[in-house]
């Protein structure tokens, strides 16, 4: 069975008009998974996430600019394209929190993989700054949890976001316990994940080309990534899991489709079940057509249930 986590708190994050990281983005999705092929699916009201667990990869000065969040009635622009408002601190809470709980419930042995349907998103979110819509980084708290609370020595993140997700390199590049594998386009935002930036050999950035589709990225991926993801032979396989690689999305220039999300998830099972005893976590990233979206999470979802 497969464990959906998500929390009504992840709609209240809105970051203004005309933001295209805005509560129809979580709506779509769960208006996708709100359909007969998903009614298996075991639906959990996300926990928030504590202090603790985000210190583990967060300074003390940024975890306490959220928690503090906007004045009452305002908006806080932390960066030209991260803002919080008034529910903004909750929704990052369980944003996070849902990620912790799923790494608790895979490894617990309550379920063998897990969904987190939340925003805001995370894997630009350094250890010490909010940027890129991403307030806390949420797969980052999830991969620092399993590693501190359940004693794992090797814990896999990969990102097909199609943005480079620099803030879990950031958190984890002199981590070698975590191995970090990523395709993204370049250039683009935020010009970082060039392929010689690998940390301590734990770092492993796949570049894909304004225009490029389906065969590239699913070369790329099992040309480079997968190869080292599986020698690698994690514990636990997390994804963040954007789906801004969609041809329709207005934010970048790769062409892929729903069925390149479910390829690339179907690889990703079966890396988790080769390596880790099925135990797989995937969090919510970006995505901005809200058509692709639904379409592209569900294809996502489905090949998580399979």
């Amino acid at each position: 069975m497969l464990r959906l986590y998500t929390h009504p708190a992840c709609l209240q994050h809105d970051p203004g008009p005309g933001h295209v990281e805005r509560p129809s983005r979580l709506r779509a999705v769960l208006q996708a998974l709100d359909h007969d092929r998903f009614a298996a699916l075991d639906r959990i009201e996300a926990p928030p996430v504590t202090r603790e667990q985000l210190l583990r990869v967060h300074g003390a000065a940024h975890v306490a600019e959220i928690l503090a969040g906007p004045p009452p009635g305002e908006m806080l622009a932390l960066d030209q394209d991260t803002v919080m408002g008034a529910g903004s601190t909750e929704a990052a809470l369980r944003a996070a929190g849902a990620v912790v709980a799923a790494v608790d419930a895979v490894l617990g042995g309550t379920t063998r993989r897990a969904f987190c349907a939340v925003r805001p998103p995370g894997h630009h979110a350094t250890a010490d700054r909010s940027m890129g819509f991403c307030l806390f980084n949420n797969i980052a708290v999830g991969a620092a949890h399993a590693l501190a609370a359940h004693k794992l020595k090797r814990v896999a993140i990969a990102d097909f976001d199609v943005h480079h997700g620099n803030g879990s390199q950031d958190i984890f590049e002199r981590e070698p316990r975590v191995l970090f594998a990523s395709s993204h386009q370049s250039p683009l935002y935020p010009d970082s994940g060039y392929e010689d930036e690998r940390g301590v050999g734990n770092i492993v950035n796949g570049t894909l080309s304004p225009g490029a589709g389906s065969h590239e990225f699913r070369e790329l991926w099992d040309g480079v990534l997968l190869p080292r993801l599986h020698a690698f032979k994690p514990q636990l396989v997390l994804i963040s899991a954007g789906f801004d690689a969609h041809r329709n999305d207005p934010l970048a220039d790769i062409r892929l489709g729903s069925e390149d999300y479910a390829w690339i998830t179907e690889r990703l099972v079966a890396l988790a079940d080769t390596h880790a005893g099925g135990r797989l976590v995937s969090s919510l990233e970006g995505g901005y057509d809200l058509a692709a979206l639904a379409t592209s999470s569900s294809a996502h979802v489905a090949a998580l249930m399979d």
